[in-house]
């Protein structure tokens, strides 16, 4: 019988390996595969399937606010009037909103991300008796499998 099972890499999978050969299990017959995990790339855009969780435009959005007002309060003393200085504002102030956005993501954030949550990074593969399953099994989850699946064999 083969038990496969999903571990973060931690001290609970030594943990468990070392139980495991305590308990009976040979050497031989355990085998731990180290996973890579999948980095999400920086998109610029979101799209309707997938979202990094990062709004571009928030910072763009508060900035064309208070630059709109600023130009719109000013505007009544320009040529244009306030409405026009209103606009130009506003558009000046996402602009500079969407740049610092840009900048902090591209420049300062540099490094990949990992994708969220929990991550398996080590399957272990055992081999043993089908009278010994229950009990391997046991001792996965006491140290802190993510995921433990049996297979027998015919």
């Amino acid at each position: 019988m083969q038990l496969f099972s999903t571990f973060e890499n931690n001290t609970f999978l030594e943990l468990a390996i070392s139980t495991l050969e305590k308990k009976g299990i040979m050497k031989e017959n355990i085998y731990a595969v180290p996973l890579d995990n999948r980095e999400e790339e920086w998109k610029l855009f979101d799209t309707l399937h997938r979202s990094d969780g990062t709004s571009m435009i928030d910072i763009g959005l508060a900035l064309a606010t208070a630059f709109s007002v600023i130009g719109a309060s000013i505007g009544f003393e320009l040529a244009l009037g306030p409405i026009y200085w209103g606009l130009i504002g506003a558009f000046i102030g996402f602009l500079i909103g969407l740049i610092i956005r840009l900048f902090t993501e591209r420049i300062i954030k540099r490094k990949k991300r990992l994708l969220k949550g929990k991550h398996s990074e080590v399957i272990v593969i055992i081999e043993c008796e089908e009278t010994q399953a229950e009990l391997v099994e046991n001792i996965l989850w006491n140290h802190f499998a993510i995921g433990v699946a049996k297979v027998t064999s015919k």
